[in-house]
């Protein structure tokens, strides 16, 4: 079985990713009340990022860190920055290391030469690569032409897909199929229900990202990410 590159994650252990999109004052507000967890990933979302530049991944970070510095937690701030690198691929990764990211993602319909050089410059640099693989009909097709496999291929139903397409499912079913051929972690990331976060962890899914309910920090918040955390044994 090919095996992707190390990464900073521990394979034994399931995460939940909290995407945050909205503002960095929401950002904020919701890293400050976070559980603490060695299972909780934070993500600077496409749209953060696309708002407010390499200064979203950076503020998270700092406010990750420092939140988790202020309890006596020893726990490693594991920060996303969602690039959806399509071109450019080492150097987003140098703007994603820079601002203190722990990983970085790219598409996995961009160019195979893009996301290869992503891969080999997020190695070089610390950063790993993870590969959104969001309207790729067959992920393992792309995954057997790279030079090197990426640490997590995330099986992603988009925002707009959801919305417009009710009848669009998670991938659920290409989780077996990746993981039969390469020992390799899976995120899933378009689900923000407890049931659709259990389906997922149940079909052997390693990470699971949320958005839609912690879009804004509201008082109900660290509630939800509570009532998800539980679900990722």
């Amino acid at each position: 079985m090919r095996s992707a590159s190390k990464s900073q994650l521990n394979k034994r252990q399931r995460y939940l990713q909290v995407a945050l999109n909205s503002t960095l004052d929401d950002a904020q507000n919701i890293i400050e009340q976070l559980p603490l967890s060695d299972r909780i990933i934070v993500e600077a979302g496409t749209p953060l990022i696309k708002r407010y530049g390499a200064e979203a991944i950076r503020k998270i970070s700092y406010w990750y860190t420092g939140r988790l510095a202020q309890a006596g937690e020893k726990i490693f701030p594991y920060i996303v920055a969602d690039l959806k690198t399509m071109d450019r691929g080492s150097t987003e990764v140098e703007i994603a290391a820079q601002g203190g990211a722990s990983a970085a993602i790219a598409l996995g319909s961009a160019p195979i030469e893009t996301i290869n050089s992503f891969i080999e410059n997020c190695e070089k640099l610390g950063v790993d690569a993870m590969i959104d693989m969001m309207n790729v009909e067959y992920p393992i097709n792309v995954l057997g032409k790279l030079k090197k496999l990426p640490p997590v291929v995330i099986l992603h139903r988009g925002a707009d897909e959801e919305e417009f397409n009710k009848e669009k499912q998670i991938p659920l079913h290409e989780i077996r199929r990746i993981k039969g051929a390469y020992d390799i972690m899976i995120s899933i990331a378009g689900g923000d229900t407890i049931r659709e976060v259990q389906r997922s962890i149940f079909n052997d899914a390693d990470i699971v990202v949320v958005w839609k309910t912690v879009f804004q920090s509201t008082d109900e918040t660290v509630g939800l990410i509570e009532d998800f955390l539980k679900q990722i044994k």
